[in-house]
């Protein structure tokens, strides 16, 4: 890692407004070598900070932009925390001004995290805006390509989902499991984002379960595929609780594997994973709550021949902001755990 920064770093966030950008600004705010410089949203332009999160009452004049070219000026990194479709083309935007060589870029977005535009075509029903520009994103799963992060200028920050899914699976591939990996997942519906719908409206959530985007339709399923290279057979739920996730990952274990030698693939992944925890047990979600760790525990069922991975992450921590921070510490040469919470709020 590199010295400590002569000067803070400047960092603006775009999408204030929503879920994720606000957790990003909440640790971003709290970072030693951050700081907080222009904040931006779409509708929320023209606000102030505190107008938009009333809770926010001792920063209710930070006054919330639109995002224009200006917005990223002077910047030293910009964190994009917009609905799908928009961050690529204000990328490309960038590019065409000249202002992405001097600055660094966390997407938290889909826009950049297919690699294939054919897959991307596929998935989102719409061409990428600027392919040349995709092939340069590295993937942000910290613990898989860290070291690709660390001279990145953009980064594709993770799916929850595809968070949760890929380390559970990867347990499950290095132990030698084979065929399609099942995951059935549940979310809290923060993960939906703040703009009301009927599938997020209290009297439908409130009391009830249901799953969604089945039979291959989820979006994150190419992803998944792609980060883990077999296919994916994904169901997701949304629960009736603010945030949290927990992921149910399965393969087909061969008839060799044993409980010791599935332990032994997640300690050799995962054992000096600073933000992975291992558990001897399911973790739940809210062991994990305002964090930026992801729980896993790995199990066999001889009898079936099966092998289960349980990750438990916060949808807006590890499967988002903390991610995020995480993989802003590598772009900066910053201690990689620097800023990111540990200890979950309980009860």
């Amino acid at each position: 890692m590199s010295a400590r920064p002569a000067a803070p770093i400047r960092v603006g966030i775009a999408g204030i407004t929503g879920y994720t950008g606000l957790e990003a600004w909440r640790l971003l705010t709290a970072h030693p070598h951050f700081e907080v410089g222009p904040l931006a949203a779409g509708r929320g332009a023209g606000r102030t900070l505190g107008s938009s999160w009333p809770a926010l009452a001792a920063h209710s004049n930070a006054p919330i932009e639109a995002l224009t070219v200006d917005f990223a000026r002077g910047l030293d990194a910009l964190v994009l925390a917009l609905p799908h479709g928009v961050s690529a083309p204000y990328v490309a935007t960038l590019e065409a001004e000249g202002l992405l060589d001097g600055l660094r870029i966390v997407d938290l977005g889909a826009d950049f995290r297919l690699r294939d535009t054919d897959t991307y075509a596929r998935a989102y029903a719409a061409r990428h805006p600027c392919p040349d520009i995709l092939e340069r994103a590295v993937y942000g799963l910290t613990e898989v390509h860290r070291d690709a992060i660390s001279s990145a200028r953009l980064v594709a920050n993770p799916g929850c989902y595809p968070t949760a899914t890929s380390l559970g699976a990867r347990v499950l591939l290095e132990a030698g499991c084979g065929g399609p990996v099942y995951a059935s997942c549940v979310s809290g519906v923060s993960g939906a984002g703040r703009k009301a719908g009927p599938r997020t409206l209290y009297c439908e959530v409130q009391d009830s379960v249901v799953a969604y985007g089945v039979g291959g339709a989820h979006r994150h399923v190419p992803e998944m595929e792609q980060e883990l290279g077999c296919p994916v057979v994904f169901t997701p739920h949304l629960v009736p609780m603010i945030r949290g996730m927990l992921a149910t990952i399965s393969m087909a274990a061969p008839a060799s594997l044993k409980n010791a030698d599935l332990l032994a693939a997640a300690e050799a992944l995962y054992a000096n994973e600073p933000l992975v925890v291992l558990r001897d047990a399911p973790p739940a979600t809210r062991d994990v709550r305002g964090t930026g760790l992801a729980h896993v525990h790995v199990c066999l069922d001889a009898e079936r021949h099966v092998a289960q991975a349980f990750v438990a992450i916060d949808n807006l921590g590890k499967g988002a902001a903390t991610q995020a921070l995480q993989n802003l510490n590598r772009m900066f040469g910053l201690p990689e755990t620097l800023g990111i919470p540990t200890v979950p709020l309980l009860p």
